[in-house]
C-alpha cells in the first residue's frame, strides 16, 4: 500500500501547475515540476480557479494608460502521459473561461468594461528525452528521478471571445506556438529546474475591424527551486524572465517591448491516492510594457489509471 501511495502521490504531486488567465503575455505561466517523471499510462483532471488584479494586459499595443482589472477564471484542463519510443510523453489540453472587469484611460478618457466568456484554449505536448523511460507504475516505483532533460510545444488556440471593434479582449483572434526545452536535477528532497522557451504568433487581420496587428517573438526563461517534504507536500520558488514582443499595426513599430520579471510560490498538498490542491502566487517584480498584475490560483486535480 505505501509503494502504491507513493507511486500515485509522486503522479500528482509532479504535474499541472496551469494557471488559467486570459493573460495575453502568454509567457508569463509559472509551471514548476513541469518535466519530472510520472508513470506511463496516467490520466489527470484538474479543475482551477484564479483571481488576477492589476495591469493584465490582452494587447500590448494598444492606446490604453492606467488600466486595472480584475479577472476571476475557471479551468478545465486534461493531461494523459504515455510512452513514445520509449520516452515519457505527456499531452495536454486547459479551457479557460473568464470574468473581466476593470477601468482605464482610452486616448485620455476614463472608460469601464467587462467581458464574460472563453478564452483561448491551450494544447500542449511535451517529451522527455533523457533521464525519464516511460515506465508502467510497477516499475515507476523502483525508479530514482536524477537529471532530466525534455522538449515541449504549446499551442494557443483563437477559441476565446473576440470582438473585432474592441480593444480589450478575452481571446486573441491568433494561433500562439512555443516550443521549448527544459532540465531538471533532483538532489535529495530538492529539485532545481530552468525552461526556455520562444512564442510565436500569427498575424490578426481582424484588430479594430479593419487593421492588422502582428506581434515579434517573445522570449521567456523560467527558474525553479522545490523540496518535497516526507509527506509528499512540496513548496516551489518561481520566477520567470520574459523579453521581446514588439508589436506592429499595419507595419508601424508600437514600441512596446516586453521586458518583464516576475515571482512566485507553488505549494501542493496530497489528499489521497486519486486527489490533491495546489495552490500558487504569482507578481511582478519588474515590469516593461504591461504584464503588471498579482495572480492567486487554486487547482483541485484527479489521477487515475
Amino acid at each position: 500500500m505505501l509503494n502504491r501511495f507513493y507511486i500515485f502521490s509522486s503522479a500528482i504531486l509532479m504535474l499541472f501547475v496551469m494557471v488559467f488567465s486570459p493573460d495575453r503575455t502568454f509567457s508569463q505561466e509559472i509551471e514548476p515540476r513541469n518535466y519530472s517523471s510520472v508513470p506511463a499510462g496516467m490520466n489527470v483532471i484538474a479543475l482551477s480557479y484564479s483571481y488576477s488584479s492589476g495591469d493584465i494586459v490582452t494587447d500590448a499595443s494598444a492606446p490604453i494608460k492606467d488600466l486595472q482589472l480584475n479577472s476571476s477564471n475557471l479551468g478545465l484542463g486534461y493531461l494523459r502521459s504515455f510512452g513514445l519510443a520509449g520516452n515519457l510523453c505527456k499531452i495536454q489540453v486547459a479551457v479557460p473561461f473568464a470574468f473581466l472587469a476593470g477601468t482605464a484611460k482610452l486616448r485620455g478618457k476614463d472608460t469601464a468594461a467587462s467581458r464574460t466568456g472563453f478564452a483561448d484554449a491551450r494544447i500542449k505536448f511535451l517529451m522527455n528525452l533523457f533521464g525519464t523511460p516511460a515506465l508502467e507504475p510497477k516499475d515507476f516505483v523502483k525508479f530514482k528521478e536524477e537529471f532530466v532533460f525534455g522538449t515541449s510545444l504549446t499551442v494557443s488556440v483563437p477559441t476565446g471571445q473576440y470582438f473585432n471593434e474592441k480593444l480589450i479582449n478575452l481571446g486573441s483572434n491568433r494561433w500562439g506556438f512555443k516550443p521549448e526545452i527544459g532540465a531538471s536535477y533532483n538532489k535529495g528532497p530538492f529539485y532545481f529546474e530552468i525552461f526556455t522557451g520562444v512564442w510565436f504568433f500569427t498575424k490578426n487581420s481582424e484588430y479594430l475591424k479593419i487593421n492588422s496587428s502582428q506581434q515579434n517573438p517573445l522570449f521567456s526563461m523560467q527558474g525553479h527551486i522545490s523540496y518535497l517534504f516526507p509527506s509528499k507536500i512540496w513548496i516551489a520558488l518561481n520566477s520567470v524572465y520574459v523579453t521581446g514582443g514588439e508589436t506592429k499595426i499595419n507595419g508601424n513599430v508600437q514600441n512596446d517591448l516586453q521586458n518583464n520579471f516576475r515571482s512566485g510560490v507553488t505549494v501542493s498538498f496530497p489528499i489521497n491516492i486519486h486527489h490533491s490542491v495546489k495552490a500558487n502566487f504569482s507578481t511582478g517584480v519588474a515590469t516593461k510594457a504591461g504584464g503588471d498584475f498579482n495572480i492567486y490560483s487554486i487547482t483541485y486535480q484527479y489521477i487515475w489509471f
